[in-house]
């Protein structure tokens, strides 16, 4: 790569920047939906695998971003470094997986909740709306960060405040003590209509699916390490505006030791991104969903055996009249307005990062594609997501949103397994040696993989099935 200098780190302690897109999918359906449900059924030490899950996902956040920042590159091309074919299968995955929106159907029952109005109808909106924004924005990811930002901090600040209202100092100590439950299982969870939905809730602990990749698009798009010297994407609208994307990445001289400051700066950078603002805030705001689901069930026990029949939506519902309880029915609506909320903060997020995926993978490695702009490949992938997701909203076989979340988060699963070997290979071979991940770091990785990959194909192998 051709060695350019290396932008001096901006301060370590900062409030947000690319971390709230993180943030933003990784407080999503996952924390304030199926992590209650499951404690609704199972109790707060089912939390441990969420403990667990949600580490991981700091440390993988770490590591992608070592190569983001060193080269200015996304993760997708440094996978095609090694071989191409790698790159492929997850242009191919983010395809199989994204099509399902899952997130916003979520936040659209909940809507319906609230309203009356059809889940279908809001999601086809939400849907339309989505593509609406991002096609008008000059600079899609400032506009992205001022929106999620707003909305991350409206959810946080929300939830703990109803939680305080609806739950007791007693759920909260149960909350963090059931984090160290290690090993609780009880033998309802390893069976076939629930184990499938455990994984795909261990994938759903933080950022699912590819999110995490998509983060080094973001990265490079905020201008972080070397991702400076790259222009960034622009709204369909201001297509003409787009700066041709160069054709490979960067790297600063390792043998320099003021270059070397500089990478320790930014280093620390996100290292407070991924320690504080990503694990700290997706924490917060899973103990108040926890707190919330805890006082659900003390107020309706029966909801655990409806949640075991077919009526897997009504977790939502029980919550809803839990915080209704602690004061009027004005709380309740509230709180589905909170869900509905991240149903279309996690879709702003997931559609953008979808479509800048798949659009970096086909400019720089489909022939012809450069003849394009970056934006209007943004632009294609953008509407070609919606118009899919819109038909599998009135035409497809999922039934109903949970059906549909679980699905996505059970896909999610095997894209998690298998980035985290490419994240192996990516940054041990590709990246010169005084910035290579260290020893302690690989083996965290490496038990990511099995992690995901080994519930993944335990669930396919001892119980047949994808989900229940």
């Amino acid at each position: 790569m051709p060695i350019r200098k290396l932008p001096d780190a901006p301060p370590s302690v900062h409030i947000l920047g690319p971390t709230v897109f993180l943030v933003a999918l990784g407080v999503g359906m996952g924390e304030s939906y199926m992590w209650p449900r499951l404690v609704l059924l199972f109790g707060p030490e089912i939390r441990w695998l969420f403990l667990i899950g949600v580490t991981l996902q700091a440390v993988v956040m770490l590591e992608m971003a070592r190569y983001a920042m060193a080269t200015g590159e996304s993760i997708f091309s440094g996978a095609a470094r090694v071989f191409k074919p790698l790159m492929w299968f997850f242009f191919i995955v983010a395809i199989a997986v994204y099509i399902w929106p899952g997130h916003l159907s979520a936040g659209a029952a909940a809507f319906e909740e609230i309203t009356g109005i059809p889940w279908v109808v809001t999601a086809v909106i939400g849907l339309i709306l989505v593509g609406v924004v991002f096609s008008l924005a000059k600079v899609i990811y400032n506009v992205l960060e001022n929106v999620l930002s707003l909305l991350i901090g409206a959810l946080v600040l929300g939830t703990a405040v109803v939680a305080a209202m609806v739950g007791s100092w007693g759920d909260v100590a149960n909350t963090i003590t059931g984090m160290f439950a290690i090993g609780y299982l009880p033998p309802e969870a390893m069976s076939a209509a629930w184990f499938p939905v455990i994984v795909g809730a261990c994938a759903f602990a933080g950022p699912s699916g590819m999110q995490q990749m998509w983060y080094t698009l973001h990265l490079r798009d905020s201008g972080a390490g070397m991702g400076a010297h790259m222009p960034k994407v622009r709204g369909l609208r201001h297509a003409g505006e787009q700066e041709a994307m160069p054709s490979r990445g960067f790297m600063f001289d390792t043998e320099d030791p003021a270059e070397m400051a500089k990478w320790k700066g930014w280093r620390r950078w996100v290292t407070f991104d991924a320690l504080l603002l990503f694990w700290g805030i997706t924490m917060l705001v899973t103990i108040s969903f926890t707190v919330i689901a805890q006082a659900a069930a003390r107020q309706n026990p029966g909801v655990r055996e409806v949640i075991q029949g077919d009526d897997r939506e009504v977790a939502l519902t029980a919550m809803a009249d839990a915080v209704s309880s602690a004061g009027s029915s004005v709380l309740g609506t509230v709180f589905l307005g909170f869900i509905a909320l991240i149903g279309l903060n996690a879709t702003l997020g997931l559609f953008d990062s979808f479509s800048r995926g798949q659009a970096d993978m086909t400019y720089n490695f489909v022939p012809g594609a450069k003849k394009l702009r970056m934006s209007h490949l943004y632009a294609g992938f953008l509407w070609g997501v919606i118009i899919f997701g819109i038909l599998i909203l009135l035409f497809g076989p999922a039934d109903g949103p949970s059906g549909i979340l679980d699905t996505l988060a059970f896909l999610s699963t095997f894209a998690m397994g298998a980035y985290c070997v490419t994240l192996l290979l990516v940054n041990n071979r590709m990246l010169p040696k005084p910035i290579r991940p260290k020893w302690w770091t690989n083996v965290i990785i490496g038990f990511g993989a099995v992690f995901y990959l080994g519930m993944l194909f335990y669930s396919l192998f001892a119980f047949g099935v994808v989900v229940g």
